[in-house]
């Protein structure tokens, strides 16, 4: 949720986590230029600006979550500069990386690393949900694509974010499930 809050510079609060198991997540976002209140159970996010290219390892805990990976990446296509996300946990973790071209991302895969270059704005398209993590990282690029996008295969998403589409419609998001 807040990545989808960024990726639109919006202004969001996340409540009921414990982000003392956030940091290396938060300090990442920060990099990016996301403005972050953190309290012990919530966390407050905005992007007055665009977002800027980092670097990002993934890592066990407490390093960068793997599990953010496909987030942040989606969040990283629209920011300004170039970006390298490297994923060091799970191999084939970049099966949304096709889809998120779909939408004009610019990213060029070479091993377990992602190039991505910053592109003004996503367009829009009909993309398939390969896993769980795949599905949030679409979902956020789809909120920051000019259009509408289609996600195909959600019964992935619904596997770990519980009603996501209601979340994201009381933050603005226009947004519905079909079928």
């Amino acid at each position: 949720l807040v990545c989808a809050g960024l990726v639109t510079r919006g202004d969001v609060r996340v409540t009921g986590v414990d982000t003392s198991l956030l940091e290396s997540t938060l300090d990442k976002l920060r990099e990016t230029g996301a403005e972050l209140e953190v309290e012990p159970c919530a966390v407050r996010a905005s992007a007055p600006r665009a977002l800027e290219g980092v670097r990002a390892v993934t890592a066990p805990f407490p390093g960068f979550p793997t599990d953010m990976q496909a987030q942040l990446l989606a969040a990283l296509t629209v920011a300004s500069g170039d970006s390298v996300v490297t994923e060091r946990v799970f191999e084939n973790r970049f099966m949304h990386v096709p889809e998120l071209r779909r939408m004009g991302a610019d990213i060029a895969l070479s091993d377990r690393t992602a190039h991505v270059r910053g592109v003004a704005r996503l367009s829009g398209a009909p993309v398939m949900a390969t896993d769980l993590r795949a599905s949030a990282g679409l979902i956020v690029a789809a909120l920051a694509a000019e259009g509408d996008t289609v996600v195909n295969r959600v019964y992935h998403i619904d596997r770990g974010y519980e009603r996501i589409e209601e979340k994201l419609r009381s933050l603005g998001a226009e947004i519905r499930r079909e079928g």
